[in-house]
């Protein structure tokens, strides 16, 4: 099925200026979608005409999932009795409990029961109605636009040029419908702009069209699409569940017109990196020292450990199925990143948009030669958001040879003479001929372990912090992305001669300290990396990046006319 036809706007929702003197003037609401919506000629999708659509008619349904899931419960926990009587009646001994079912037929109210049931149905039916009436989108050359609520209404816009990303989510049961979510990643807090269901295929659209548009160029360049024809409507219905069904086994994005991922995890290398992870050992030397507190003469430890480990076996299968079917790839738009076996979600990160990459490595991975990378990046949700760490975990684990395709797709701009001073120099390092500025030997007691590791360079495209001994990591700033630099002394710091460095860029799990370094070549460096930045920004045009090609390509068309 597809959305519904376009949608009118509210007379409330039609903008409004005012005279000098207060007087409201009225506004030519044609001129006004005129000059909002891109041109009809140049729309590749029906979706992104820049007219008000509604989501797909099961919406409300999914979106309403948890109040059925309430009402179900309700339900069988009261004919819970019944239900066991009808499988397994020598379980009741033979007797049939009494029930609501009991009480209608005992005072002749079927009729009034069944009528009841029958409203309950048809009031369920109007509410989804209404809601599904109220909730509309539309996609326009500068904003994604989305109103939802009947007695409050919410109106929400994401501008396309700060879209961070395009995430398109398919959980479980919204998979078997063919149905996806598309969220609209905002450059701010809780800026996020849902997109709430939509089939698989207009989602898939509208995010080409969104990330086409985001980009800078115009959408007819891409070409179009055909519109679905009315009377396809029951063969697509009829195929739909088979084809959800599928989509479980082969994938979300299966089949698409992508380029296979460039890594591939093994399940064997995933379920050993969780098992080889700080949070397993950790959890087992609890364990350890419990057993022996209550064989020391405290039992009941024992009872109080079972919900702890109940929750962290939840956890770790978690963390294993969330990384099962992962896929990364580039793609025109950006670098595509596909996870999740029960719910798949599929992101979209476009170019200039990754804040700071890591590069990091256990001790108990060394022997193996496993590696993770993590960014720092906005996800336009809340702080309360606990899904939001999901997104900033581009490589769970993979080799050497995999962290070079990964780092290639997400630093695509970095020179090849700097590749070295990455792998070589930075997560492998330090070497004879170490190019880093390291912690001097007067300072080694504040870092015994890590001091001929932790250093930082200055290149002309990024910042690099390398530290750590246990725990390898090299991080990697882009200085078209780097906010500020902080340079922090302590009165042990001003006795040695040292400071501590602090990269600053978004919140994300990529930290930017690097402490003990020389003070003066923190200086230098504080002196350098200004210059690079301003330089780096001057210059950069990830923020539009297509538009130098549209701009070119309008020119073309100009000479050509």
């Amino acid at each position: 099925m597809t959305a519904g036809p376009p949608v009118p706007p509210d007379p409330e929702d039609a903008p409004s200026a005012s005279m000098p003197g207060g007087a409201p003037a009225s506004i030519d609401p044609a001129s006004t979608a005129t000059a909002a919506s891109p041109p009809r000629a140049l729309v590749r999708s029906p979706l992104s005409d820049g007219e008000w659509h509604r989501m797909h008619p099961l919406t409300p349904l999914f979106r309403g999932g948890f109040a059925l899931v309430v009402v179900a419960g309700i339900i069988i926990a009261n004919f819970r009795d019944r239900l066991i009587y009808l499988f397994l009646p020598d379980e009741l001994d033979g007797e049939m409990p009494e029930d609501p079912v009991d009480f209608v037929i005992d005072n002749n109210l079927i009729l009034v029961a069944l009528l009841a049931v029958l409203g309950i149905v048809l009031l369920l039916i109007a509410l989804f109605y209404v809601s599904w009436r109220f909730h509309t989108f539309r996609i326009t050359g500068d904003d994604v636009e989305v109103r939802s609520g009947v007695l409050f209404r919410t109106h929400r816009r994401a501008p396309l040029d700060r879209v961070q990303g395009v995430n398109l989510t398919r959980p479980m049961v919204a998979r078997l419908a063919g149905l996806a979510k598309l969220e609209v990643v905002g450059a701010g807090l809780d800026a996020n702009v849902k997109l709430e269901y939509l089939s698989t295929a207009n989602a898939e659209a509208v995010r080409a069209d969104i990330l086409r548009l985001a980009s800078g160029a115009r959408l007819g360049e891409a070409g179009t699409d055909a519109a679905p024809r009315a009377g396809s409507r029951v063969s697509a219905a009829a195929s739909v569940v088979s084809a959800g069904i599928t989509g479980i086994i082969d994938g979300a994005e299966e089949p698409v017109a992508e380029p296979a991922s460039v890594v591939h995890i093994p399940i064997g290398r995933l379920i050993a990196s969780r098992l080889l992870s700080g949070s397993t050992i950790g959890l087992v030397v609890a364990i350890i020292a419990i057993i022996v507190g209550s064989v020391l003469g405290t039992p009941w430890i024992l009872f109080s450990m079972v919900p702890t480990v109940i929750g962290f076996g939840a956890y770790w299968i978690r963390s294993i199925t969330k990384s099962l079917r992962y896929s990364i790839a580039p793609t025109p738009s950006g670098v595509r990143i596909t996870f999740g076996l029960f719910t798949t979600v599929t992101e979209i990160v476009p170019p200039g948009r990754v804040h700071a990459v890591q590069i990091s490595q256990s001790i108990l991975w060394r022997g193996f030669g496993w590696w993770t990378i993590t960014v720092n990046r906005l996800s336009g949700r809340g702080l309360a958001d606990t899904s939001t760490d999901q997104f900033t975990t581009v490589l769970p684990v993979g080799t050497r040879a995999d962290v070079e395709r990964v780092l290639r797709l997400v630093l695509p701009h970095l020179p090849e003479s700097e590749w070295p001073l990455i792998f070589e120099h930075g997560v492998l390092g330090p070497t004879a001929d170490d190019p880093y500025t390291n912690s001097p030997r007067r300072a080694r007691l504040l870092r015994p372990l890590s001091w001929r590791r932790n250093g930082f360079d200055l290149t002309p495209d990024a910042l690099l912090l390398r530290k750590g001994f246990i725990w390898r990591r090299l991080a990697i700033f882009p200085l078209a992305r780097l906010q500020s630099i902080q340079i922090a002394q302590g009165p042990v710091d001003r006795a040695l001669g040292v400071a501590n460095l602090h990269a600053h860029t978004i919140t994300g799990p990529v930290s930017g300290s690097l402490g003990i370094v020389d003070r003066d070549a923190a200086l230098r460096v504080f002196e350098a990396a200004e210059a690079g930045v301003m330089t780096a920004t001057a210059g950069d045009r990830s923020h539009r990046w297509a538009g130098d090609e549209a701009h070119a390509s309008d020119q073309d068309e100009h000479r050509d006319a």
